[in-house]
């Protein structure tokens, strides 16, 4: 389960509810059930989609604005292709139909434009803009599938990434624990818990105010160090206008989400003076799946 958009800061691990409709691609090996005459699953599928979300205008502000959100999810050549915030992570180790246990691992990338732009304080923007950072790195994770009954999947994942753009070079480490069920062939839900952890060079372009940030802003100096910067808990559902999943065809998606900042990204003036260290999102959307 991954999600969405760089507005998204603290929700690193979890995805914009594409991906829980391929809980119904790993079944029961022998199910007790006629299987559908259709799962678009089991091959190679693509899901597309877009919507909406209100979210932090920047990370610690607490200022609200409405970005879009668009999202590709998929498989291709055993493949696995899973939405990240702002980009994607593959997935080279296809899990075996009917498999109990399944490995991920394979590169991500992610583009975030935090305090890039859609800044609404005063102060901050003041304070600068920051320069877009490309962040690279590698998505590794284990899942169990039919945990609690016959489709539904508990996952642990971990992305490591650094900042190859240039603005400051720094790494971002972002667990996550994710449980997904459905609660019938139409609806699917998602719950996710995730962290992130940042080092010295990360803190420092985002969180510190440098002499000449103080100097247009008013805001105190500042000079963070690197840490545990979030933690929080993402809700996704997902519902088939087709009445099942695994046909395919168009859903509408629903994101609700909960951040709590910590450390220096909790104790920095744009946070501390000019925002808030408790972050909500929430948004909708719609995906088509073929």
């Amino acid at each position: 389960m991954r999600l969405i958009h760089c507005c998204l800061y603290g929700l690193a691990g979890t995805c914009l509810a594409l991906t829980p409709v391929a809980a119904w691609a790993q079944s029961d090996p022998a199910p007790a059930a006629p299987a559908p005459e259709k799962n678009v699953l089991e091959g190679n599928y693509l899901t597309v989609g877009g919507g909406a979300v209100i979210g932090p205008s920047y990370e610690g502000s607490d200022d609200y604005v409405v970005f879009p959100i668009p999202a590709i999810q998929g498989k291709v050549g055993g493949v696995a292709i899973n939405p990240r915030s702002g980009g994607l992570a593959l997935d080279f180790i296809p899990d075996p139909k009917g498999a109990k246990v399944g490995f991920m691992l394979g590169p991500t990338a992610t583009y975030s434009a935090n305090r890039d732009r859609h800044i609404v304080d005063s102060v901050v923007r003041a304070a600068g803009r920051l320069d877009a950072d490309i962040a690279v790195g590698a998505s590794t994770g284990v899942t169990l599938y039919r945990v609690l009954d016959g489709h539904d999947s508990l996952s642990a994942a971990v992305d490591v990434k650094w900042d190859v753009h240039g603005p400051h070079g720094g790494m971002q480490v972002s667990p996550s624990l994710s449980y997904l069920t459905p609660l019938s062939k139409a609806l699917v839900v998602a719950l996710a818990v995730s962290a992130k952890h940042v080092n010295a060079d990360y803190a420092d372009y985002y969180y510190s105010v440098s002499p000449t940030q103080s100097l247009d802003s008013g805001l105190p100096l500042y000079r963070a160090k690197g840490g545990w910067a979030s933690v929080g808990a993402t809700l996704v559902m997902g519902y088939s206008l087709s009445g099942d999943l695994r046909k395919g065809g168009f859903s509408l998606v629903g994101i609700a989400g909960y951040t709590r900042l910590l450390g220096d990204a909790r104790d920095n003036p744009y946070t501390a003076i000019r925002g808030s260290p408790t972050q909500l999102v929430g948004g909708a959307g719609i995906a088509f799946t073929f």
